[in-house]
């Protein structure tokens, strides 16, 4: 196996895990828990594929929906250990984002050959799924929140993009991709970095607009 293939397998895990501990919170079932932990851990990567007019990983590979099973059934059985699961949820969604970075530039850039579609097949892969999982759980999305998040993924895919035009070899490139989305995600976490928001400003009085 080679370097990308153990990092897609670790990030669908880790999605999944994320998925699981979200039907945790909510208190849901087992049936729950692999629902979430599958649609989390596929989600973004099956959407990837279908816009590039790939067959669909998972359909190609069922391991992956094992992978998602087997995640899920480990935290139904765990998850009760855990004393914050939804800051437990938010790193291990860092984690995943950033593997799956990686993951989805290696593909956009190997099906198209433009650095653009595999930036943006980076920063897709890695959101989806966690988008996915909020709305699924009605959790507040993490999209909706201060921190950065999708520029994290943004950082992670044009590195790789960036590092695979410089001829790097691929496993050098998904190791630097997935530190550097992870240390922008981490580091939004931990110290709370953000960009300006937008702020409303009152608007112009009828009498003076021209």
């Amino acid at each position: 196996m080679n370097p990308l293939l153990y990092l897609d397998y670790a990030g669908v895990a880790v999605f999944a895990a994320t998925g699981a501990l979200a039907a945790s919170r909510k208190q849901l079932d087992v049936i729950g828990f692999l629902f979430l932990a599958s649609f989390t851990g596929i989600g973004g990567g099956t959407v990837r594929d279908v816009i590039l007019g790939l067959p669909v990983f998972w359909v190609v590979n069922p391991a992956y929906v094992l992978v998602c099973a087997a995640v899920a059934v480990l935290v139904f059985f765990t998850a009760h250990r855990v004393e914050s699961r939804y800051k437990l949820l938010l790193w291990l969604d860092a984690l995943g984002m950033s593997a799956y970075a990686a993951i989805g530039a290696a593909k956009g850039l190997a099906a198209t050959g433009s650095p653009t579609v595999a930036i943006v097949m980076g920063m897709l892969t890695a959101t989806f799924g966690g988008i996915l999982r909020d709305i699924l759980a009605g959790e507040p999305s993490v999209l909706l929140k201060p921190e950065i998040y999708v520029s994290a993924a943004m950082a992670g895919a044009g590195i790789y993009t960036l590092a695979e035009l410089a001829e790097l070899p691929s496993a050098v490139s998904a190791v630097v991709a997935f530190a550097a989305a992870f240390m922008v995600r981490g580091g939004a976490l931990k110290f709370g970095w953000t960009f300006p928001a937008y702020r409303s400003r009152p608007g112009r009085r009828p009498e003076d607009i021209p």
